[in-house]
Formats: C-alpha cells, sequence, structure tokens
C-alpha cells in the first residue's frame, strides 16, 4: 500500500519544475504554477532537504538551497526526470486533443500537478486520481489559492493498490464512449509488479480504440546503480518513508501492455530522452540513466 505520506514525492516534483521555472535557462518545460501550488513554505522546506543531501554528498556545507551547489545538485539528480517526463506527456495529450473534437485526460498520481490550471481547452475534461491525503492536501493548497476549479475538472482520491480505478471513475463521471489520454508519471516505481498490472488492466477496460497511455518507468538496472541519479532519489525517497520497488526491463513492459491490447507508439529511452530534451544545455541537466518513456495506443478488436 502506498502510504500517506507520499505527498512528499509529489512536492519534491513540484519543487523540481517550480525550481526550473524560477530559475532555470533555456527551460525544457515551464511550469509557471508550481511555485504557487507548492508554496513558498514548503518550498523552502524542500530546497533546505536538498541542501542537506548535497552537504552530506560532499562532506562540506552548503550555504542556502539558492547556492551554486545546490542548484547543480537540483538539476543533476531531481530535476531531469520530473522535466521531461511532463514535457513528453503533455506534448503527446496536446496531439491527442487536436484529433478529437472531445476527450478525457486521466491524470493518475497527479500530485501537485498544475495542468487543470493552465489549460484552455475547455473540450478536455480532465480527472485527477491520488492518494487520498496527497489529494486532499492539494486541494487545501487550491482553496488557500483561492483559485477556482474550472467545470470541466474532477478529482477522485484512490489508493492504487487497494482501490478499483474503473469503478472510482465511472462513479466520478467518466465517459468509457470518449476517446481517452492516459497519464501515469513516476507511479510505476511505487507499485508492486502486481499492482502495476492491475491498473494496466483497469486502464484498458476504460479504453476505446484510438485513447492513448503514457507513463514511464526505471528499468531492471535502476537501483543497482546507486551512484546513478535515480540512485539517489531512491536513497531520499527511503528515507523519506516512500521506498521504491523494483524495476522492468522494456519487453517486460511491452508484454504487459500488450496483454491489455496497447501497442507501443513511442518508446524515449535514456539516449532519446537526452537527444529530445537535454542536447546542448550548459547548466548539468541531462537524461537520468536508466529511465524510460512510454506512449502506448489502444488497439481495436
Amino acid at each position: 500500500m502506498i502510504a500517506a505520506q507520499e505527498s512528499m514525492t509529489a512536492k519534491l516534483c513540484s519543487f523540481a519544475r517550480a525550481y526550473h521555472s524560477l530559475l532555470g535557462k533555456n527551460k525544457i518545460f515551464d511550469d509557471y504554477l508550481a511555485y504557487d501550488i507548492i508554496g513558498k513554505e514548503e518550498y523552502d522546506k524542500i530546497g533546505e532537504l536538498l541542501k542537506g543531501q548535497a552537504e552530506a554528498a560532499r562532506h562540506f556545507p552548503v550555504y542556502g538551497f539558492e547556492s551554486l551547489q545546490a542548484f547543480d545538485d537540483t538539476n543533476r539528480y531531481f530535476s531531469p526526470v520530473a522535466l521531461s517526463r511532463i514535457a513528453f506527456a503533455e506534448l503527446a495529450l496536446e496531439r491527442f486533443a487536436r484529433r478529437h473534437s472531445a476527450c478525457q485526460y486521466i491524470i493518475c498520481g497527479a500530485g501537485l500537478d498544475t495542468f487543470a490550471f493552465r489549460n484552455s481547452d475547455e473540450a478536455v475534461q480532465i480527472f485527477e486520481l491520488d492518494h487520498p491525503d496527497t489529494q486532499a492536501y492539494k486541494l487545501q493548497r487550491i482553496h488557500e489559492l483561492r483559485w477556482e476549479i474550472p467545470p470541466n475538472v474532477h478529482y477522485s482520491a484512490i489508493d492504487f493498490e487497494e482501490d478499483d480505478l474503473v469503478r472510482t471513475l465511472l462513479h466520478d463521471g467518466f465517459r468509457r464512449s470518449i476517446p481517452t489520454f492516459f497519464s501515469l508519471l513516476g507511479v510505476s516505481y511505487y507499485l508492486s509488479k502486481r499492482a502495476f498490472r492491475e491498473l494496466v488492466s483497469s486502464v484498458s477496460a476504460l479504453s476505446i480504440p484510438s485513447s492513448q497511455f503514457v507513463l514511464d518507468f526505471p528499468d531492471e538496472d535502476t537501483f543497482e546503480d546507486t551512484a546513478s541519479a535515480m540512485g539517489r532519489l531512491a536513497a531520499l525517497t527511503k528515507q523519506l518513508g516512500e521506498p521504491m520497488g523494483k524495476g522492468f526491463s522494456l519487453q517486460e513492459m511491452r508484454d504487459i501492455l500488450s496483454a491489455e491490447g496497447f501497442v507501443i507508439r513511442t518508446h524515449e529511452s535514456p539516449e532519446d530522452i537526452q537527444r529530445h530534451f537535454f542536447a546542448g544545455r550548459t547548466d548539468h541537466q541531462q537524461a537520468a540513466k536508466h529511465i524510460h518513456l512510454l506512449l502506448a495506443e489502444k488497439q481495436g478488436h
């Protein structure tokens, strides 16, 4: 079962997007609402946490998380995964929405995602799914900011290890007859393989042909490479009480998706992600080793 403390992972991702939006040059993805949704207090807390990580790794003080050393660490270890996967997902969603007069966007493990408030296409029905505690925290932040929730946005609380995705979405207004784009970013890291297979099966049950599914996943060598960016991130999330699970091979992922009627349309390896999102950068940002991106499409019967 995913712990209630999962909101810390959501905050880490939001911090990475906010940090890049505020301070990054040549932006990979500009989440200009990320700082607002996380808020100054939590932003500063995460910054101090990452400062502590930088000090522990180098055995000397880092003076303020905004200092160059902590800035480099954030760019090197914590931002690339969060930035590249959201850029990949929203570019694919944009193409998907252009092909359909009306569609649904299901964000599994939404965390502090701000798409609902950046989106200007009212034809997209947005469903945010997340752990009840994480979602309650987000809704509290929205209330504190006095943001008006658009009428095409729906919030569904769910524990992916325990609750039924199909029943949850149908209860909250999901329509099976409409083309749907599913996003599963930063979730496969924490699910057991059984729970992940069941989740893909549920996505398939809700998908009509041409619906699409975007996700990121750690490969089978991810957590053996403790010196890599993901090794550092896994150590941090474990310290925070949110241990990551085991990775997947590409063939294993292909088999899981194929068994549920999906064909992979795009596979971005770490080398592809480097070429498409990080080539020529001078800020130490580069694609994380072992992390892959997939765009899959539901086939007809």
